[in-house]
């Protein structure tokens, strides 16, 4: 299936962000790795790399949401599910040779302290990741404070774990994470439900 220049640009876009931040990714730099002319990228997007930036970190939250729900899904106890999605990440970032992290970690760093459309897509996205992990908790039982809470550490352990192991270039972090979270989840006394 061919694919778009649009999607071109967007998926081009949040592989650079993932690889260099949005400081260190430039214009010109996306024109030539989505093999788009500068006049096709403002076409698409009038507001430049922000709104550029924006779209690649609403393409970079939906992977990641798909690949978060598959290993949810994958496991009717919510602590090995967490495994599952710990494992996933840490074999697809030595897979990449440590370069392909959460698509919005590096720009999320760079957009502390401003509102900006970036800024937003990027809680937008955390907090979307968060209520995946909470509805498998809510739907195995936990009460709904500490869904959402753990939910919130889930997801917060994760993401400083996948910038560890990047940063290590080993599995280890990720993989650890997984282990205590799991713990931390098993700690509440609830039975999964069975298949």
């Amino acid at each position: 299936m061919q694919t778009s220049t649009r999607d071109r640009i967007v998926v081009a876009t949040a592989r650079l962000l993932q690889r260099q931040g949005y400081v260190g990714t430039g214009i010109k730099q996306i024109a030539t790795e989505s093999q788009a002319t500068l006049g096709s990228i403002y076409h698409f997007f009038p507001g430049g790399k922000e709104a550029v930036a924006v779209a690649a970190i609403r393409h970079g939250e939906q992977e990641f949401a798909a690949l978060l729900k598959e290993a949810l899904d994958s496991e009717p106890d919510p602590a090995d599910a967490v495994v599952s999605c710990t494992r996933q990440l840490a074999a697809g970032l030595k897979e990449s040779g440590w370069v392909d992290g959460c698509p919005v970690t590096a720009a999320a760093l760079e957009t502390l302290g401003a509102e900006s459309d970036l800024q937003q897509a990027c809680a937008d996205a955390l907090n979307g990741w968060e209520r995946l992990v909470r509805d498998k908790l809510l739907g195995c039982g936990f009460a709904a404070d500490d869904a959402r809470e753990l939910a919130t550490t889930v997801i917060s352990a994760i993401e400083g774990a996948e910038v560890t192991a990047q940063v290590n270039r080993s599995e280890e972090p990720l993989l650890a994470a997984g282990r205590q979270l799991a713990r931390l989840v098993r700690s509440y006394g609830i039975d999964p439900p069975r298949r």
